[in-house]
Parts: structure tokens; C-alpha cells; sequence
């Protein structure tokens, strides 16, 4: 228990340093080492307990029980004060109702209900547990140089750099304590910090778009932690039980199923699955490192991290249905609006979303290969999707902008940052890169559970995967139309560092499947789901995807110039005219010496307007009402 405590506390207490202190140098020596240090913890509980595991039985939780409850009262005291303030008083109303059902729940209900085991450490605990320590420590690092650049280039926004990286390392506190706790109580309290710390991000710039958009996620993950407290006084006053174990295990029978589903609605909200999902994009107006740890890396897969714990329960039943339907209406529409944008982190967002609404599908169908898949999906997704936001925050430092279009010059201005951002996008889409074998894992654990719409739903919203990454990686590799003026921000040694093992993770990672898969999936498959489970990809497969990733690795090493002053001969570029000579203008048929521009023209009309994503939305919030309707129906009968 001390580690595990260790593991919990040493980020908060890193947090409170560096809110503390206010000299660069001083702050920025603070989070190197919480970062280093929180990363050392993360890999040593994991050598400790990965293996074994480790189930903590807490006798007197009184002072822990209190404390949790004083900064429940006190966060819900500002978060109601908030939304009076602002105006929005639905904000206002969910913090209030939430905290008044818990507090009548503690003190009048809770009574004589016991919690045997607090703290589990299992290999699904564990595999998060690495996800958000060594992900997140390395986010933590590169924020150190990308803070120091974003404020050189946004001289407008206010420096509060050591409250930015203090909610930071306060987030990752939480994230540890929720994909560890038993205990509802405590997983609810985590939960709900997260969402704070998520709120404090958004808001960081405190410009009127920052402050609209970081109340509106406030305002969805409130409502889900609405939910989630039902669900929590539900199984209480019914079960007489608020560990997550004990829940799992029981029968799927109507009764258990009303506050599954609810658990289910509070994770769809805090993984931005639709209708829920306009919270996430709005997110991304927060600086890059709280777009790559909190809304990609980490905190949206609590709330996927949550349904594959409840998938035992899904499967055939109408819950189940219900949300692998959400999901799926969630990866094919949002995998369609990434192919309109611009903005690479609106496409990542957008992919983000798509993939967590895969990841939802996996678990919620509830068979050993979609869980499998499930939880291959979440290591790979969150490695490379971090790797890719990291990127794209030092490109905008390079390039003045974010756009797609132009980073056709990217290996002009900075070839380090083009080859881990073509890293990072392969390992979203290219075979034999790990999402594509989940993914195809995930086809056949569809096809094998006879569910043929979500077949063709997966089929097609893989097919515009492929489009948008393929578009993306293809501006990449163009070398540019033209050359650079050569003035761009410096990359520094604290992005540098953690992008580059990001990088490395990745090929490691993908490489490393079937040892991920051995140690970490398959013995958790067949804890949950008793006897002994199988890979459902054969060692076979597994030793040719091996080789195949070690073939892609090494072809492209003889294409890559290893100097800047390559001596490779530039042809001038054929632009439908005769070519002005320096391969940016040409002539055009009336004589006219124009500029050539390559822009994004794909399929905007249609899946970049409002009307595509509002049909998106008012699909799922119908599922969504069928599902309830369902849930009561059963409790009725």
C-alpha cells in the first residue's frame, strides 16, 4: 500500500510545488524531476505488482472518507458559484444535485455497507496505470519548453505557466487514483476531479472562446457525474455493495442493468462519444500538452477505461447493444468530419473521438476478442495519438500555424519533426502498425458475434480513416512546394526529448504486441471471464506482422536525405502551366504569372458543415432515449 500511496500522492505534492513557485528556473527544474520521478514510480509499481497483482483491503477509511468529502463540498460550492456567475445555471444545478444525493447517500444510507477491497492493481490497472505515468510524465517534460515558446508567440495571454503545469501533474494524481480504485466512492471523487482539472485547462487563455468552451465541458462532464452518482446511491441502496468488483461480477439481470447503463452514459460523456462529443473539440483551443494528456492520451480513456470493466456485463444485453451502437455512430461520423478539416488538431480531435468510439464498440460487444482488441486499441491509440498532438504543437512554434496544407514544407524547416510526426500517423493507419491489427482483430470478433451493421459501419469508417491519414501524410511527403525564409521558433531540448521517445514507444510498442498481448492482455481476459483465453491472432501471424513492421521501418531510411545540404538534384514541379522557375508560380494560359496553392477542397460542402454533425448528434441522442426506454421496460417486467 505504501507504493501504491507513494504513486498517488508524489504528483500531487509535485502539483503544489510548482503552483507555489513562480522563478522559471526553479519551476522548471521542480516538474523535471516530478516528471522523471513520477515516470521512475510509474515503471517500479509496475515491476512490483504487474505480475501478481494486488488487491489493498483498507480497514478505517474514516479520514480518507472525510477529506474526500470536504473537496467534494468545496469543489461544489465553486462550481455552483461559477455558474451563477456566468449565467449558466445548468451547471449550477447538476454540481448541486450531484453533491446533495451523495451527501444524503453517506450519511443517512451508506451505513453498514462495507468495502472489503479499496485498491486494485490488475494487469488492466496496470496497462493503465503505465499509459498515464509514462505518457504523461512525458507530456509533462515537453511542456516545460513548449510553455516557454507558446508565451513568446502569444505575448497576450497572462503567463501562468506554474498554475498550467501544476494542474498538470494534479491530474495525473487523479488519473492514478481512478484507474486503481475498487471503491465506487473514490473512483467517483477521482472522476470528478479530472473533469476540474480538464475545465482549469480549457479555460487556460481566459479569452472569451477559451472560457465558453471550457464551460461547456464542465457542463457535460458535470451531467455525466450526475449520472454517475446515481448509479452509485443505485447499487448502494440495492446491492449494499459500492465496490466496482463486486458489481462486475453479477448476474446482467434488470436491476443491475439500470445503473450499468448510467455508469455507461458517464463514461460516454467523459470519452466525448456523440451527442456528447462537442466538448472535446472544444478543447483543443488549451495549449498542445493539455490536448495530448487530457483529451487523447489519458483522461478520455477513463471513461473507455470504464466500459471495459462493465463489459462482462454488455455483450447480448440491451445496454450492451445500445452503446456498441453509440459507438459506432460516433467512429463513422467523426471519422467522416476529420476528412473536411484544416486545423491538425480538428483532425486529431475528430480521429480521437472515432477511435474511442471504436474502442467503445470492442467493449460493449463483450466477447473475449473485442475486449482484446478493446485494450490493444487503447495502449496504440494512446501512444501514437500523443506522439501526433506533440508534434503538432512544436510544428506551430515552426511553421507560425497548425494547417495541414501547409506542412508540405515541413521537411524543409525541421526533418526531425516530419519524420516522428510520419511515425505517429503511421501508427494510426499503416499495417503493420497496432491499430490496424486491432482493428482487425475488432472486424472479426464482429463478424464473429454476427453483428454485420456494425461490420459495414467499421468497414467504411475505416475506409475515410484511411482517406484523411493518407491525405495527411502525403502533404508530408510532397518536399514542399518552394523553399522556407528559414525563420522559425527553436526546438527545444524538453520537446525534443519526450517526442522522440514518444516516437520510440511507438515502433517499440507495435514491435512488442505479442509480448503486450501474452503478459498483459490474455491473463486479464481469463481473470475476467474464467478459464484459460487465447490470442485471437496465432503466433504465426503475429512473427509475420513482426517482420513486416521491421521491413517498414527499413525501406523508407534510403529515402530520407541525411543532411540539408543533400546533393540531390531538384526538378522543377509541373503545375498545368510552364513553370515561373522558382516551383511556386507558373504561367497561366493568359500570360498571367499566378501562384500555385494546393488546398483543402475535400468534400467540405458536405461533411465540414453543421447540418452533418447535427444529424450525427440527434442519431445518437435517439439511441441513446431507446436505450432508456429499454432499461425501464426490463425493470419493469
Amino acid at each position: 500500500m505504501n507504493l501504491i500511496a507513494v504513486l498517488i500522492l508524489f504528483p500531487l505534492v509535485v502539483s503544489i510545488v510548482t503552483f507555489l513557485v513562480r522563478k522559471e528556473n526553479i519551476r522548471s527544474a521542480v516538474v523535471r524531476i516530478g516528471a522523471v520521478g513520477t515516470l521512475g514510480l510509474t515503471v517500479y509499481t509496475a515491476l512490483q505488482y504487474f505480475n501478481d497483482g494486488l488487491r489493498i483491503s483498507l480497514g478505517e477509511t474514516e479520514m480518507i472518507e472525510i477529506f474526500i468529502l470536504v473537496v467534494e463540498v468545496g469543489l461544489a460550492a465553486y462550481i455552483i458559484r461559477l455558474g451563477i456567475q456566468t449565467k449558466k445555471y445548468l451547471i449550477s444545478v447538476f454540481s448541486l444535485f450531484q453533491t446533495a444525493l451523495i451527501l444524503w447517500f453517506e450519511f443517512t444510507q451508506k451505513h453498514g455497507i462495507e468495502v472489503e477491497t479499496s485498491i486494485v492493481f490488475d494487469k488492466l490497472s496496470g496497462v493503465m496505470v503505465l499509459i498515464v505515468g509514462v505518457i504523461g510524465s512525458l507530456i509533462c517534460l515537453y511542456a516545460v519548453g513548449y510553455m516557454k515558446g507558446y508565451h513568446e508567440h502569444h505575448t497576450e495571454v497572462k503567463d501562468r505557466q506554474s498554475f498550467f503545469l501544476g494542474v498538470l501533474f494534479l491530474f495525473l494524481s487523479a488519473m492514478f487514483g481512478l484507474v486503481l480504485s475498487n471503491n465506487l466512492m473514490w473512483l467517483y471523487f477521482c472522476w470528478e476531479i479530472t473533469t476540474f482539472c480538464s475545465f482549469l485547462l480549457i479555460g487556460y487563455t481566459k479569452t472569451p472562446e477559451a472560457r465558453n468552451n471550457s464551460l461547456l465541458a464542465l457542463i457535460i462532464n458535470v451531467g455525466g457525474g450526475v449520472a454517475f452518482a446515481i448509479a452509485i446511491v443505485m447499487i448502494g441502496m440495492n446491492f449494499e455493495t459500492l465496490e466496482l468488483s463486486t458489481l462486475i461480477a453479477m448476474k446482467p439481470e434488470a436491476l443491475v442493468l439500470i445503473p450499468v447503463f448510467l455508469l455507461c452514459v458517464a463514461a460516454l460523456t467523459k470519452s466525448a462519444q456523440l451527442p456528447f462529443s462537442a466538448w472535446l473539440l472544444g478543447a483543443m483551443v488549451a495549449p498542445t500538452p493539455s490536448s495530448a494528456l487530457l483529451h487523447s492520451a489519458t483522461m478520455v480513456k477513463a471513461g473507455v477505461y470504464l466500459i471495459i470493466r462493465l463489459a462482462p456485463l454488455l455483450g447480448e444485453t440491451s445496454v450492451g447493444r445500445i452503446i456498441t451502437l453509440v459507438g459506432s455512430i460516433t467512429f463513422l461520423a467523426c471519422s467522416l468530419l476529420a476528412i473536411a478539416q484544416r486545423d491538425a488538431k480538428k483532425v486529431l480531435a475528430y480521429s480521437t473521438i472515432a477511435n474511442l468510439g471504436l474502442i467503445v464498440m470492442c467493449a460493449s460487444i463483450g466477447t473475449q476478442e473485442a475486449i482484446w482488441a478493446a485494450i490493444l486499441l487503447v495502449i496504440f491509440h494512446a501512444v501514437s495519438k500523443s506522439l501526433l498532438f506533440l508534434s503538432v504543437g512544436s510544428i506551430e512554434h515552426q511553421l507560425g500555424n497548425r494547417n495541414i496544407e501547409n506542412m508540405n514544407i515541413l521537411m524543409h524547416v525541421s526533418r526531425k519533426l516530419s519524420i516522428y510526426l510520419t511515425i505517429g500517423i503511421a501508427g494510426m493507419f499503416l499495417a503493420p502498425f497496432g491499430m490496424l491489427i486491432s482493428k482487425w482483430v475488432a472486424m472479426k470478433s464482429f463478424i464473429d458475434s454476427n453483428n454485420v451493421i456494425i461490420v459495414i459501419i467499421l468497414a467504411y469508417g475505416s475506409a475515410a480513416t484511411l482517406f484523411y491519414w493518407g491525405k495527411w501524410i502525403g502533404t508530408l511527403l510532397s518536399n514542399g512546394v518552394g523553399k522556407t525564409d528559414g525563420h522559425h521558433g527553436v526546438f527545444s531540448l524538453d520537446e525534443e526529448i519526450p517526442i522522440f521517445l514518444q516516437a520510440a514507444i511507438v515502433v517499440i510498442s507495435c514491435l512488442a504486441f505479442p509480448l503486450i498481448s501474452k503478459v498483459a492482455i490474455v491473463p486479464y481476459l481469463s481473470e475476467a471471464f474464467g478459464g484459460q483465453a487465447m490470442a485471437p491472432i496465432g503466433l504465426g501471424n503475429q512473427l509475420i506482422m513482426v517482420i513486416m513492421m521491421a521491413v517498414l521501418i527499413l525501406m523508407p531510411l534510403g529515402y530520407i536525405p541525411l543532411s540539408k545540404n543533400s546533393k540531390a538534384r531538384v526538378t522543377p514541379i509541373y503545375m498545368a502551366g510552364e513553370n515561373a522557375g522558382d516551383n511556386e508560380h507558373f504561367i497561366a494560359a493568359t500570360g498571367v504569372k499566378r501562384k500555385s496553392e494546393l488546398s483543402n477542397w475535400y468534400l467540405e460542402v458536405y461533411l465540414g458543415g453543421k447540418r452533418f454533425t447535427f444529424w450525427s448528434n440527434m442519431t445518437a441522442i435517439t439511441l441513446l432515449a431507446i436505450g432508456v426506454l429499454l432499461v425501464i421496460w426490463g425493470w419493469a417486467l
